[in-house]
């Protein structure tokens, strides 16, 4: 079993267009990390899938990351974000590697409004109501 060419790898993170390449999707990652003073993963609804060699893995990644801090020594503001992400691995000689990775924000409903917008869901002339 042959391991996955470079070329091979892609990554959508919220927000970003397509990287390919192993190189690509790694510095993306440094530079997330580089100017993330804090970031923590809760990962959550996961659900995994094998195939022979191939796995599927979807889950709500529960995300808390901090801004800068104003002050030397200090957290900055803290922000939570929720992205669902889909993950697929391919199993190489050297063990299970990430193949592609695709993850999407999850855009939250404010508190006032009910679900299919201020009118409901039946007002929309799709459903019977």
């Amino acid at each position: 079993m042959a391991g996955l060419p470079d070329t091979e790898v892609s990554c959508v993170h919220p927000g970003w267009p397509v990287l390919r390449g192993r190189g690509e999707v790694l510095r993306s990652y440094a530079l997330i990390m580089a100017n993330t003073d804090y970031i923590q993963f809760f990962l959550t609804d996961v659900e995994v899938s094998v195939m022979a060699d191939t796995a599927l893995v979807t889950c709500t990644e529960n995300i808390l990351s901090g801004a800068p801090a104003e002050e030397e020594g200090q957290l900055g503001p803290l922000v939570g974000q929720l992205v669902v992400a889909t993950n697929v691995f391919r199993r190489t000689e050297d063990g299970w590697k990430v193949w592609s990775h695709h993850g999407s924000p999850v855009l939250a409903e404010s508190d006032d409004e009910e679900p299919g917008g201020p009118e409901g869901p039946a007002d929309d002339g799709l459903l019977p109501g």
